[in-house]
Order: C-alpha cells, then sequence, then structure tokens
C-alpha cells in the first residue's frame, strides 16, 4: 500500500507513529488460478443501529452455552442469561486476483465471493456473532473495479460475506478512502442491502456518532473499529466523522458511551502494526496496555480487542485481564510479496478468534471469557480457497505450526488459549 507523509495535527501522536511504521508493498499482489464453486446463504444477528433492522432468534446458535442463573436484565424480568460465542477474521483484501476468481465462481455473470469462503463457513455460521474486517471499498454495480494501490472492490463481496455467516465488519482501514466519499457511501449501503452491520466508517454524523450494537444470545455486544490513517488521503470536506482514526481518548469515550447504551460486551477492532512484522510494534503494545487498563466503577471498559493490517499472523495476548489480538492477517488476498519483492506465504496466513462469553456472576459485573481458541487457516493462492487448518488432518503442516507458534508467542497458552477447529 501506499505510503505517505502526514501531519500529527490531524492523525495524533498515536496514529502518526502508527503510520510511519506502515510500508508501500504489503497490498501487492500477483496472478492466481481460478477454481470453481457454489455459494451457501447463513447469517443471523441483528444490527440495532444501522438503517436496516433484523430479527434475530431468540435462542442463540451454534456453541452457546446453557443458561446461567444470574440476575435478569432491567426489563426483562426472570430472563436467564446465556453464554454466547464470538468469531472474528482478518483483512478481506481482493485484489485483482481475487476479483478474477468471483467473477468466475459466479459463471462469468457478476461476482459471487462466497465459494472461496466456504472451507470456513462451519467455523463462521455456528458462532452467535462473528466479525469480519473488509479492508477495501467498493465501487459501482457495473465497475469497473481495481485492485493495488487504490482497491475499489465489487459489492459482491457483502453478499459473500454474509452467505458465510458474518453479521458485522470493521471499516476503518488504510483503504476507507481509496474512492473517497463515494466508496464509503456504496460499501456501506451493499452492507445494508447484504444486512451486515458495519463500524469505523460512516455516510452521516448521526450514523458515526452511534456504536454498532448488535445481539448475541441475550448478550447486547458493541462494536467499535478505528485505523492508524487513510494513506494520507484527506477527509472529505466538512466530513471529519467519515472515518475513525486512532485517538486513545476518544477509543476510551466511545466505549463508556457503547455501555451506556445497554452494551454487555464492548468489542475494538483497530487497524494497526507494522506490516510484515510477526511481532506487535511499540505502538500496539503501549496502546493495548492503556485500552485494557482503562476501568469504569471497577469493570473495563473495553472486553476485547481485535487487530488487523500487518497483513501477517500475530500473537494473542491476554492484558489485564483482557484477550488482545494484535493481528489476525489477510483471509482473503492474492499472492503477496514482501518488502524485499519475494513473494510472502505467510500474507495468505491467518488465525479466526473464537471467544465464549459468559454472563456475569452478580449485575454489573463483566462478561467473562470463559474459553478461548484460534483456528489456523490459509488462503491457498493455487486453488484460490480459504482452507480451514483447524480442521484439515494433512497438508499445510509449515503454515499450520508456523500460525500456531506466532499466536502463543506472548504466553496465551498459559491464559488458556487452544487451537480450535
Amino acid at each position: 500500500m501506499t505510503k505517505r507523509t502526514v501531519s500529527p495535527q490531524r492523525y495524533g501522536t498515536v496514529a502518526l507513529a502508527a503510520l510511519l511504521l506502515g510500508a508501500a508493498t504489503a497490498c501487492t499482489a500477483g496472478q492466481d488460478r481460478t477454481d470453481g464453486g457454489q455459494r451457501e446463504p447463513a447469517g443471523r444477528i441483528a444490527h440495532e443501529a444501522g438503517a436496516q433492522q433484523h430479527t434475530a432468534p431468540q435462542s442463540g446458535a451454534g456453541e452457546t452455552g446453557a443458561p446461567v442463573a444470574t440476575a435478569p436484565r432491567p426489563g426483562a424480568p426472570g430472563a436467564p442469561r446465556r453464554s454466547f460465542t464470538l468469531v472474528a477474521s482478518g483483512d478481506v483484501l481482493p485484489h485483482d486476483s481475487i476479483i478474477r476468481q468471483s467473477s468466475a465462481d459466479a459463471g462469468g455473470d457478476g461476482y459471487d465471493f462466497a465459494p472461496m469462503l466456504a472451507g470456513v463457513r462451519s467455523v463462521v455460521s455456528k458462532a452467535d456473532l462473528a466479525i469480519c474486517h473488509m479492508e477495501t471499498v467498493y465501487g459501482d454495480a457495473d465497475g469497473p473495479y481495481t485492485g493495488y494501490p487504490a482497491f475499489v472492490s465489487p459489492p459482491q463481496v457483502a453478499a459473500g460475506l454474509k452467505a458465510t455467516g458474518y453479521d458485522s465488519c470493521s471499516t476503518a482501514s488504510n483503504h476507507t478512502l481509496d474512492a473517497g466519499a463515494d466508496g464509503i457511501r456504496r460499501t456501506l449501503a451493499a452492507f445494508d442491502k447484504a444486512g451486515l452491520a458495519h463500524a469505523g466508517s460512516a455516510r452521516t454524523a448521526q450514523e458515526a456518532a452511534r456504536p454498532a450494537l448488535l445481539k448475541a444470545g441475550t448478550a447486547k455486544v458493541a462494536q467499535l473499529a478505528y485505523t492508524y490513517g487513510t494513506n494520507d488521503y484527506p477527509l472529505p470536506d466538512g466530513q471529519p466523522w467519515a472515518v475513525n482514526l486512532i485517538d486513545r481518548r476518544k477509543i476510551v469515550a466511545d466505549a463508556r458511551a457503547a455501555r451506556k447504551a445497554g452494551a454487555d460486551v464492548v468489542v475494538v477492532s483497530l487497524h494497526w502494526g507494522t506490516e510484515w512484522q510477526d511481532e506487535p510494534d511499540e505502538q500496539q503494545l503501549s496502546l493495548g496496555r492503556a485500552l485494557t487498563a482503562s476501568a469504569t466503577a471497577g469493570r473495563p471498559d473495553i472486553d476485547l480487542i481485535l487487530g488487523t493490517h500487518a497483513h501477517v499472523p500475530q500473537a494473542y495476548e491476554k492484558v489485564n485481564g483482557t484477550y488482545v489480538v494484535y493481528g489476525m492477517g489477510d483471509q482473503i488476498a492474492g499472492t503477496m510479496f514482501n518488502h524485499d519483492g519475494a513473494v510472502d506465504e505467510r500474507g495468505n496466513m491467518s488465525s479466526i478468534g473464537r471467544f465464549t462469553f459468559a454472563p456475569p456472576a452478580a449485575p454489573g459485573g463483566r462478561w467473562e471469557v470463559s474459553k478461548a481458541e484460534f483456528v489456523p487457516q490459509f488462503f491457498d493462492p493455487e486453488t484460490n480457497r480459504v482452507v480451514n487448518l483447524g480442521a484439515q488432518g494433512r497438508g499445510y503442516g509449515g503454515v499450520r505450526e508456523h500460525i500456531r507458534d506466532v499466536v502463543l508467542s506472548r504466553g496465551a497458552a498459559k491464559a488458556g488459549l487452544t487451537m480450535g477447529r
């Protein structure tokens, strides 16, 4: 991706430090071959704050726990609280080769992104709440569409994500302004049409001011999203709210506002870090410590941090009692080239985080992560398909081991993190 200069007045100290760590080559991609596939529908959680409203099932889905005898919520006397599972995955980055593949998978009539994601549909669709990261913006229905360096993707990506089982996506990235305000408008309109919630970019000040509030079983989850910068594309005139930029004080204020709006669990998606670096950088470490230390009346303001941008898998760590995923890697991307110009398969490695949240034992308490897992995955550039390496019995052994070693490199196994299927 393009590296540009930026003023500290505009982005703040934290955002500037992260931007200067970015590099120019990580979003480039090479040629890929095509293959076929079929589409399968999925999806089930409501977005309470967006332009559309959808009805969520009353009983939760997949791997929810048994009812827990806790104090009822205000306005719902006697209602038991249930555990719920949340899954989250990394960057969706449609290079030119990915766009060609989606056209082939649609039989040359439009674009279909569901087949390339089918390998992880069982993981995503079984969760009570599934969150993705949409790195790029969408074009008009009839195109044109482009890959690196200024990405404009087919709006059918949203339908493919929904068909896989995703409920919401973070949309704040360094590519959010690749097509200006029109790109944001088209992207969020496609999300609304597909029934996907979104956080991180907005069409109006009112939309920017409210969090994405999502239902997960009996719990209400707020998703907030921020990016280190926008490749120095200026914010649209008169629209300083168009993209959320990383600012510690704003993130904390937004998290507290989401809690006051009724969120049981607050999830923060951060587009941050240094590309092609397995280890989290100092900005990630320091901001992660600060955000997880923030609390109100003894209750943490943020319950989970989900990182994207580095294009390689990074560690999970429990910091101040809160899980921080520094980087999940690329879920969808063409063949990736590192800073030396060499093909680097780490750019097609990633993990899915899966967290089970249990309700508090007493009113006003925290929803605790009772089970934490990561599912290794690989986007195979030979087949243009996502492979679930947790379920894959053979092959990809070296890739699986690399992802596991990196994810566990900061001691998360001692905190209870395990590899799932």
